[in-house]
């Protein structure tokens, strides 16, 4: 419990946490109602796979601000500090990861149920009730995409320790590297439904395309490959200087 007290207070004494969740919150329940705005009125209900669109925008910046959470320790050699207090450096590490991940599920539920909320606000003749699996995953399942993005986040600063290596490898992977491996001859369709942003798509969107399992199945395959990335880095983080 002192550890996550610790790692809590550190994470929201700085602006850079509260930039990025209000940042993305903002930028998901903007562009859907921007996308409204812009729509026929007499348009017919809005498809659960454009508000996944919108939240994969926030997930990014989610991600960087994972990220950076543990970069920035690094960068300004306040991680010797933390290791110093709690000398197990895996316990060390799993409450920052804890505490980003709760911070990034409660953002991913805002930024969810606030793109729901502007679709009832603006439009009520598009908006669809939460009465469908498909709209609960997009609205509710944000919460858990966003928080297993985080820890992916978490686990890739551990391993590259640079603020901006790391949050390069995570644009980059996430917005430009999953969509050139789709294209790739003769291999790129079978490999694509492995990715794990292609899957975390599939889970919020429903789109059948989007890999090998159903859409719970994406989201735990997602959650698999964060955790196990984040064991790679806890071992990499105790055998290696800080």
């Amino acid at each position: 419990m002192t550890a996550l007290a610790a790692e809590r207070i550190k994470l929201f004494s700085t602006r850079s946490p509260w930039w990025c969740s209000a940042l993305a919150i903002v930028l998901v329940v903007g562009m859907a109602a921007l996308a409204l705005a812009t729509s026929p009125v007499d348009a017919g209900p809005v498809p659960p796979g454009l508000t996944a669109f919108l939240l994969q925008l926030g997930m990014v910046i989610v991600m960087v601000m994972a990220a950076v959470s543990v970069t920035t320790e690094y960068r300004f050699s306040t991680i010797r500090t933390t290791f110093q207090a709690v000398p197990n450096r895996a316990v060390a590490l799993s409450a920052k990861t804890a505490v980003v991940t709760a911070t990034a599920a409660v953002v991913g539920l805002l930024a969810g149920f606030g793109a729901w909320a502007a679709v009832w606000v603006l439009r009520p003749a598009q908006a669809v009730a939460l009465t469908d699996d498909a709209t609960w995953r997009v609205v509710a399942g944000s919460g858990l995409v966003y928080a297993a993005a985080a820890v992916l986040a978490v686990a890739v600063g551990i391993l590259v320790r640079q603020t901006a290596g790391a949050v390069s490898v995570l644009l980059v992977w996430a917005l430009l590297a999953e969509n050139l491996v789709g294209i790739i001859p003769g291999v790129g369709d079978d490999i694509v439904g492995w990715l794990p942003f292609v899957n975390a798509t599939h889970f919020l969107g429903g789109d059948p395309a989007g890999g090998p399992f159903a859409p719970w199945g994406s989201l735990a395959y997602v959650a698999a490959l964060a955790a196990g990335l984040l064991g790679v880095a806890l071992l990499v983080a105790d055998r290696r200087d800080a």
